[in-house]
């Protein structure tokens, strides 16, 4: 199984950016769908951006051209770059890893079974 470990979170203004990253021990993330999921308060948690074990990626809407998603293999680590930040991405965010193909379930939280415990980003308004 895989043991998603997140980090880069931060307080950073409107407009600037982060690079998240997820450490993933116990087994390597090539054949896993792996994903990044996040959580306001009083909200419920949303897929922001998922890449596939074919490496298919697929983003929400709301962070479209602003986010990008990519796995670096070699250092079992997923990667979350993300630009122009706004107050509305203030949330934990958490990694995800499924060992089953995502396609069009990429950013539901249903296929994945590993989960990290989060790292909280913030956009002051």
């Amino acid at each position: 199984q895989v043991q998603p470990v997140e980090s880069g979170g931060g307080s950073v203004l409107a407009g600037g950016s982060l690079r998240l990253s997820c450490a993933a021990s116990g087994h390597t993330i090539t054949y896993y769908l792996m994903g990044w999921f996040r959580q306001a308060p009083g909200k419920e948690r949303e897929g922001v951006a998922a890449i596939d074990i074919d490496r298919t990626t697929t983003y929400a809407d709301s962070v479209k051209g602003r986010f990008t998603i990519s796995k670096d293999t070699a250092k079992n680590t997923l990667y979350l770059q993300m630009n122009s930040l706004k107050p509305e991405d203030t949330a934990m965010y958490y990694c995800a890893a499924s060992s089953a193909f995502g396609g069009s379930r990429r950013l539901s939280e249903v296929p994945y079974n590993y989960w990290g415990q989060g790292t909280q980003v913030t956009v002051p308004s």
